[in-house]
């Protein structure tokens, strides 16, 4: 697996980022790219493990060391090939990924794990710049129908898959454009949604047609989409925000965060946001109620409009510094990081509850907290104030959107968490001839877990469908 001693005589190298000073200043991507070079010789680092934990690592169970020799040896196009055979998108994992299969890979045991995100959005990348990338229509069309709803990456996936397999798949997307999450939840800085352009366009070319403008249960009935196709599949997300209803939430300047990343998305994209009342953080104290993923994406884009100060408030205490590999690896650990959007300038505050949203005249001033004791209760005495001229609510989400796409599907079941009930076997919903995968199943989670379940879904479709399948699970 790349070179055989690789691991001893190679330095880890990550990518690096532009100087927090000059990032700031616009919306673009901000990794500074390493060459081929240095790309192989960091591929080159993959030991002979034995057992190669970033398999069970990656949803997707990417081939890992495979590819990673391949680099090191030269044959890029043949890693793209490999890389492909598992990953529709690797382009976009390659840069949102949290990359679990670093940290189950066998170098984590002394914290220099092999820099697989970055081999991978170089191989992705190296293929679309040499051509290798094209699109592959189906040689026979099976004469089945199958739409799907959302054009998240799941509902990518899913339609990428099934159309090579020769079905006539339908996209149906509520927004102007493609993407889902990946184009109006993830700042551009994070990933530039032309990746999701040319992506749409390769899967047109493979005969998936989209439909855009399409609210399912609003616009159009899902009744509809039953008579027209052979199958259907849900792939809509969990959009629902998690509410905390704290008082002071309907104060002028509170907002939940999905909303104000939007906003500021379909500015960058070119779509028209008059209808909306405008967000903007720029002069402002901006407070940031949660300490996950989209907590940090509103730090990033707070700045970047021009914010004055910045806290985001952490309800949990701080992790620690390293975790302790004996019991957690080749697991996700549970240990203290910094984003990058953190590292522009945000204050953390670990261990605090959120008691109130303070404010005058309807306006939002401050930011009523408390430290929390070890079962997460307030601990009287020790509340404190967070000026606050803008509020993002970033908790997490609780499921589908309701008085959508499930209007008309009634005797549908749910889960506790009222996401769409189907298993990972076959990701049947309890009504025939109906599936559902990603978000919508399994309730907020990772890009690369979308183009998992997006992946297994279509290969369970194919095989009701035909009896048979040759789409991989």
């Amino acid at each position: 697996m790349g070179k055989v001693t690789g691991f001893l005589e190679i330095d880890r190298q990550e990518q690096k980022y532009q100087p927090a000073a000059d990032r700031i200043r616009h919306f673009r991507e901000f990794t500074l790219p390493l060459s081929n070079a240095e790309v192989a010789r960091q591929a080159g680092r993959c030991m002979d493990c034995g057992i190669p934990y970033c398999h069970n690592g990656c949803p997707v169970n990417n081939q890992i060391p495979d590819w990673n020799d391949l680099v090191y040896s030269g044959e890029w196009e043949e890693a793209a090939r490999n890389l492909h055979s598992t990953n529709n998108f690797p382009e976009f994992t390659g840069r949102i990924c949290p990359a679990p299969c670093e940290q189950a890979c066998t170098l984590n045991l002394e914290d220099v794990p092999v820099t697989i995100k970055t081999v991978e959005q170089s191989i992705a990348d190296k293929a679309w710049d040499n051509g290798w990338v094209h699109p592959e229509p189906a040689k026979t069309k099976t004469g089945k129908s199958v739409a799907i709803v959302g054009s998240g990456p799941s509902g990518l996936a899913a339609a990428q898959q099934l159309g090579r397999a020769g079905h006539d798949v339908h996209v149906y997307e509520r927004e102007p454009k493609a993407g889902g999450l990946l184009r109006y939840g993830i700042p551009d800085f994070k990933m530039e949604k032309h990746y999701i352009d040319r992506r749409v366009m390769q899967m047109e070319n493979e005969g998936v047609t989209f439909h855009y403008g399409a609210n399912i249960g609003v616009n159009l009935a899902m009744e509809d989409l039953r008579n027209k196709h052979d199958a259907v599949l849900i792939c809509a997300g969990a959009e629902a925000p998690r509410n905390p209803k704290i008082p002071g939430m309907e104060l002028a300047g509170v907002h939940f965060a999905v909303p104000f990343l939007t906003q500021q998305n379909r500015r960058i994209g070119g779509e028209d946001v008059s209808h909306a009342d405008p967000i903007f953080a720029a002069g402002k104290n901006v407070v940031v109620i949660g300490g996950g993923d989209t907590g940090s994406d509103c730090i990033g884009t707070s700045f970047r409009q021009g914010a004055l100060q910045v806290t985001q408030l952490e309800i949990m205490p701080i992790p620690p510094i390293k975790e302790d590999k004996d019991q957690v690896w080749p697991y996700w650990p549970i240990k203290f990081r910094t984003s990058s959007s953190q590292a522009e300038g945000a204050e953390r505050e670990f261990s605090a509850a959120t008691l109130e949203i303070i404010g005058e005249e309807g306006q939002a001033t401050h930011v009523k907290c408390a430290r929390v004791d070890e079962k997460m209760a307030p601990v009287p005495g020790t509340e404190f104030l967070v000026k606050a001229d803008l509020v993002f609510i970033a908790i997490g989400f609780s499921g589908p959107v309701q008085d959508t796409y499930l209007n008309g599907l009634d005797d549908i079941k749910r889960d506790a968490r009222s996401n769409i009930l189907a298993n990972t076997e076959d990701y049947r919903t309890s009504i025939d001839g109906i599936y559902s995968a990603g978000d919508a199943r399994r309730g907020q989670s990772l890009v690369v877990w979308a183009i998992r379940e997006g992946r297994q879904a279509a290969r369970s479709i194919d095989l009701d469908l035909m009896g048979t399948t040759i789409l991989p699970r």
